[in-house]
């Protein structure tokens, strides 16, 4: 791993941009159902899941005024389930990969750049790696960035642990196949410099989105997320945030979950404005939440965070991570309870499970 460090933050409060196609931009939260689809037999429940996907990107651009940006939630394609590990590294797409290229071509169509996350796969540079990922495609039918997620959440469910492998599970191949400023990632497009992530609970991580000049941070979640940590990544970064959950199922529930399991259950997505304003919000079923965006207008007087981190890096240097990275580098868990003693064994810090 290089031990030259890329230039990422700018020392004036200002960051890199790309010119804007218009001064205001249209973006949308929608927020449809998930299903998780069959571990033995995938194909035929991804084709359903890809074909009410590219359904509900037509719904969404069919009333009102055209969106540029439409976000989609964690799992439009493959959905999420209890499968095993083969199970899933089977119905785990590629990107680029047919799924994709079909979202390309709605979002051709419509004009806009269409966000969302997926399981995902890259035999050929990570074989057995189940990734996870966030997708932008843009007005053009390509694909714009394709943004792993940076860390699982640890510790929060005794006994069960993720075995997909985030960029911190394997950091030190990620940063020299992509470099370090590929970590936290800020793609720069005509509409904005948009950021995404699956991630909850780490502040951290939008703070340097942020401080690298993120003016819209897109988060997704499936089954539940925290309302003010969403919330409040607008309050304290200064910019907009928008967060696209899936729906009640209405007609049938996830297979392997409850409705309303994990943090407040389905529904909620919204946007909010660089002061942590609501600016939109759905309610419990499927919705489109749009709202105009004065994009160059922001960006004339926004600046990056006043973070005064004299005062904190002394702590900051001094703090131990839980458990440290790459360690799927050596070992692959079989599934979930394997994960979870991996885990354990690895963890420095004192179990209180």
């Amino acid at each position: 791993m290089s031990d030259k460090i890329p230039e990422m933050v700018r020392e004036d409060g200002s960051y890199p941009t790309d010119e804007l196609r218009k001064p205001a931009i249209f973006a949308a939260v929608v927020q449809t159902r998930v299903h998780g689809v069959n571990g033995d037999n995938p194909e035929p429940d991804i084709r359903r899941n890809l074909d009410y996907f590219l359904e509900c990107i037509d719904i969404a651009q069919g009333y009102g005024p055209k969106n540029d940006l439409l976000l989609f939630h964690e799992f439009p394609i493959t959905g999420f389930s209890n499968w095993t590990r083969e199970q899933h590294y089977r119905l785990a797409i590629e990107v680029p990969g047919p799924e994709v290229e079909a979202v390309g071509k709605k979002a051709k169509e419509h004009g806009c750049y269409v966000v969302f996350g997926t399981y995902a796969k890259d035999p050929e540079n990570w074989p057995e790696h189940i990734l996870h990922l966030m997708v932008m495609v843009g007005p053009d039918g390509e694909v714009v960035a394709k943004h792993w997620k940076q860390r699982n959440v640890r510790g929060l469910f005794p006994g069960s642990e993720q075995y997909t492998s985030s960029i911190y599970d394997v950091y030190d191949r990620f940063v020299e196949m992509y470099g370090l400023d590929a970590v936290v990632p800020v793609a720069r497009t005509d509409i904005g410099n948009i950021a995404m992530s699956a991630v909850q609970f780490e502040p951290e991580l939008f703070r340097c989105m942020a401080l690298k000049g993120a003016e819209i941070i897109c988060r997704v979640a499936t089954g539940g997320f925290e309302f003010e940590d969403m919330r409040l990544t607008s309050y304290h970064n200064g910019v907009y945030t928008m967060i696209a959950n899936n729906s009640v199922s209405t007609h049938e529930r996830t297979p392997g979950f409850f409705e309303d399991e994990n943090y407040g259950g389905p529904g909620r997505s919204a946007i909010f404005g660089p002061r942590g304003v609501v600016l939109e919000q759905c309610g419990p079923f499927e919705s489109r939440k749009s709202t105009l965006i004065p994009i160059a207008q922001f960006r004339k007087t926004h600046r990056i965070p006043d973070v005064h981190m004299e005062l904190y890096r002394p702590i900051f240097d001094q703090y131990r991570t839980r458990y440290d990275h790459s360690q799927y580098l050596e070992y692959l868990p079989k599934d979930k309870r394997d994960a979870f003693r991996v885990f354990q064994e690895n963890a420095r810090w004192i179990h209180y499970w």
